[in-house]
C-alpha cells in the first residue's frame, strides 16, 4: 500500500493517479496559459513596457493578484 494525500491507495492504481494528475496538470497549465493570453490582448497598453520601463508598481500588483485569481480558479476546475 502506498500512501498518498493523507489515505490508502492500492498499488496498482497508483501508476493510473500518476497518468491523471499529469493530464490535469497539463489542461490546467493549457487553460492558465490561455487566459494570460487573453488578458494579455485586452490591456490597451504594454504589460512589459509599463512594467519593466515605466516602473509602474501599481500595475505589476494588479497583475500579480489577477494571476494569482486565475490560477485559483484553474485549481478548482482542475481539482472538480
Amino acid at each position: 500500500m502506498a500512501i498518498m494525500l493523507g489515505f490508502l491507495v492500492p498499488m496498482g492504481q497508483l501508476p493510473e493517479l500518476i497518468v491523471s494528475t499529469l493530464a490535469f496538470s497539463a489542461i490546467g497549465l493549457l487553460l492558465f496559459a490561455l487566459a494570460f493570453w487573453i488578458m494579455k490582448m485586452v490591456m490597451p497598453f504594454s504589460m512589459r513596457k509599463e512594467i519593466e520601463e515605466d516602473q509602474n508598481t501599481a500595475l505589476g500588483i494588479i497583475i500579480g493578484s489577477i494571476i494569482i485569481g486565475i490560477a485559483l480558479i484553474v485549481a478548482a476546475a482542475v481539482h472538480g
